[in-house]
Formats: C-alpha cells, sequence, structure tokens
C-alpha cells in the first residue's frame, strides 16, 4: 500500500443516553482511542477527532484513504479495540476500501452508518 488510511476515532462520543455525573471522566470515545494506539497495522494511522455527529449511536469512528470509499461506524465501545483492528487491516488491504460484506467483522456489518464514495469518483 503507498498511501497511508486514517481510522478517526471521535475522542467525545458517549453512550447513548449516558448521564455523565463527572464531566471530568474520560468519555468511551477517548477509551477506545487509547485502547488502539500503537496497535494498528503499519499503513493505518489513528487520527483522534471531535464530534462525528452520531451522537445517539454510541462510540463512532470513520475508516477512510486517498481513492478509498470511506466508511462511519458506529456503536462501538472502549474493549471493542481488536474488531477496529481487524476491520482497518482488511480495509487497508482491499481495493479502494471495499472489504466484502461476509469477510468484515460481524460489528462492522451490522453497525455501518454510512458508506462515502470516494472524491474522485
Amino acid at each position: 500500500m503507498a498511501e497511508t488510511v486514517e481510522l478517526l476515532v471521535c475522542v467525545t462520543c458517549r453512550y447513548r443516553d449516558e448521564r455523565d455525573p463527572d464531566p471530568a471522566a474520560a468519555r468511551p470515545g477517548l477509551l477506545l482511542a487509547e485502547a488502539l494506539e500503537g496497535r494498528l497495522p503499519p499503513g493505518v494511522a489513528l487520527k483522534r477527532t471531535e464530534c462525528l455527529s452520531n451522537c445517539t449511536r454510541g462510540c463512532t469512528v470513520a475508516l477512510r484513504g486517498p481513492g478509498n470509499w470511506t466508511y462511519v461506524y458506529g456503536n462501538l465501545a472502549p474493549d471493542q479495540a481488536e474488531v477496529l483492528i481487524d476491520g482497518a487491516t482488511r480495509y487497508a488491504a482491499a481495493p479502494q476500501g471495499l472489504i466484502p460484506w461476509r469477510e468484515r467483522p460481524e460489528h462492522l456489518r451490522k453497525n455501518c452508518i454510512a458508506r462515502i464514495p470516494p472524491l474522485e469518483a
């Protein structure tokens, strides 16, 4: 792979209907990003971002890359780093980021929020 793909993780995400009794407590999205730090395969860069505007569907991430389709996934939890590592590995290896549906981790098959065509399309 010549160019790097990115895994964007919303670090402001909370669980649906979560009441935040301690505003200083770490958000689940931030905990998910921390769980991924240093664990992604070569060619995949972790990018922390704020608000992917999917607040009612838990922790949200996006996978994108030059010439690739972009995928947005939700309903993630901090303990699902392995799902994202697997998905990001497959995404980086797939032409245009198009992982065959049956080859996607189950959570990603069931929790795709959006699929966005490449800018070049």
